[in-house]
């Protein structure tokens, strides 16, 4: 069992930079591959960034050039770096990780982005 925990979530400007951390405290955190996705009520949850064990990135169209993943093994977490903030980006962020066929979900963190 992995326990996933999100934070950084917040209101933010239009433009703005925000850090997601998603944090699994005394876990093989580091075989995981860890993904980020949002949710906005009413629609599908999403696909955002995805970092393999290997550190291999992949990211959705609509946020490729503006957000970054990365993870840090020894401390058991990833970060999801937001720039250039627009208010389409606004929306619940979970954490996922998963090997094999097991997958593991944070509770979500709410970023608005909105003036």
């Amino acid at each position: 069992q992995v326990q996933l925990v999100e934070s950084g979530g917040g209101l933010v400007q239009p433009g703005g930079s925000r850090r997601l951390s998603c944090a699994a405290p005394g876990s093989l955190f580091r075989i995981y591959t860890i993904a980020w996705y949002r949710q906005t009520p009413g629609k599908e949850r999403e696909l955002v960034a995805t970092i393999t064990s290997g550190r291999n990135t992949d990211y959705a169209d609509s946020v490729k050039g503006r957000f970054t993943i990365s993870r840090d093994n020894a401390q058991n977490t990833v970060y999801l770096q937001m720039n250039s903030l627009k208010p389409e980006d606004t929306a619940v962020y979970y954490c996922n990780a998963r090997i094999s066929v097991m997958s593991y979900w944070g509770q979500g963190t709410q970023v608005t982005v909105s003036s």
